[in-house]
C-alpha cells in the first residue's frame, strides 16, 4: 500500500545489495530519477527507514524522491534475522554515537553511492523517519561522511543542544497530537535559529506519529493508540513532501523541484 498520488509522482526502483564491510552487504532499493541532459552527476538522498526496516512505504518514498530528480537509496540497516531481533539491534547501534554499526553501514552506504557516476558525491542528502529521523540527525552530527542537508520525520532528539548547533540544513517535521516526540519541533527550531542554521521545522496540529508513512495490517491498528497516536495524514504528509522538496532543491539540487 502506497500513499495517494497523482500519475508520475513514482519513478522505478530495483534492489541491490551494497557491501558494508568484509564479507558483509545490506540490501537496498535503490531508484533513478530521469535522464539528466545536461548534468551528469546530480545530487541524491538517502532514505532511512522505520525500525521495522525496509518495506514497502520506505520503497515508494524513495521512488518519489527520484521521480523529483534525486538518485534516492533506501538501505536496509537492521541487519536481518527476526523482526524484534533486527529493531533491537538497529535500535542499539543508533545508541552508540558514532561507533555503532549502523553509522559504520550507512558510511559504506554513503561512499558507494558517491562514487556512482551519476551522483555528485558533495550533494548527498538525507531523510529518515521515526528512530530513522533520530538517526539521521545523529549521524550529521557525528558520521564521517559529509552530509549536505538532512529531512528528519517525527526524530527523537540528542540531549545537548550544543550537537543540534553542529547540524547540516535541516527541514524537520513533527505531529502535535504525538505525545512522545511531538513536542521536539520547537526546542530543534530554537536551537536552529539562534545556531544560524538554515532550518524549516513545522509542527502539525492534526498530524501524529508517523503522519507520512503508510503502514497496514496490525500496525495501522497500533498506530492509533496513544501516546504518539500515529498514522498517515494525508494533509500534513503532502505539505511536508512539499516542503523537504522546497528546501532540497534549494541547499541540495540547488535549483527548483519537479513537484513546485
Amino acid at each position: 500500500m502506497v500513499a495517494p498520488s497523482s500519475p508520475g509522482s513514482y519513478a522505478a526502483s530495483t534492489g541491490v545489495r551494497i557491501p558494508v564491510a568484509a564479507g558483509r552487504s545490506v540490501p537496498a532499493e535503490l531508484a533513478l530519477p530521469p535522464a539528466r541532459p545536461t548534468v551528469s552527476r546530480g545530487p541524491a538522498v538517502i532514505v532511512i527507514h522505520e525500525p521495522t526496516g525496509l518495506n514497502d512505504d520506505i520503497r515508494s518514498i524513495t521512488r518519489r524522491f527520484a521521480a523529483n530528480g534525486y538518485v534516492a537509496l533506501a538501505p536496509d540497516l537492521t541487519g536481518g534475522g527476526p523482526l524484534p531481533l533486527c529493531i533491537a539491534r538497529f535500535a542499539l547501534g543508533v545508541s552508540r554515537a558514532p561507533s555503532g554499526r549502523p553509522y559504520r553501514d550507512l558510511a559504506a552506504v554513503q561512499r558507494w553511492l558517491a562514487a556512482r557516476d551519476d551522483v555528485d558525491g558533495e550533494r548527498i542528502g538525507l531523510a529518515g523517519f521515526c528512530m530513522g529521523g533520530g538517526f539521521v540527525i545523529l549521524y550529521a552530527i557525528h558520521g564521517t561522511e559529509p552530509v549536505r542537508a538532512i529531512a528528519p520525520f517525527y526524530p527523537a532528539l540528542p540531549r545537548d543542544d550544543a550537537d543540534l548547533a553542529r547540524l547540516c540544513p535541516t527541514v524537520a517535521s513533527f505531529g502535535a497530537r504525538d505525545r512522545a516526540f511531538g513536542g521536539n519541533g520547537e526546542r530543534l527550531e530554537r536551537v536552529l535559529a539562534a545556531a544560524g542554521v538554515p532550518h524549516d521545522v513545522r509542527t502539525y496540529a492534526d498530524a501524529g506519529h508517523s503522519f507520512l508513512n503508510v503502514h497496514d495490517g496490525v500496525t495501522a491498528w497500533l498506530d492509533r493508540l496513544p501516546p504518539e497516536h500515529a498514522g498517515y495524514e494525508p494533509n500534513a504528509a503532502e505539505d511536508a513532501w512539499a516542503r523537504v522538496l522546497h528546501f532540497f532543491a534549494v541547499h541540495l539540487a540547488g535549483g527548483q523541484s519537479a513537484d513546485d
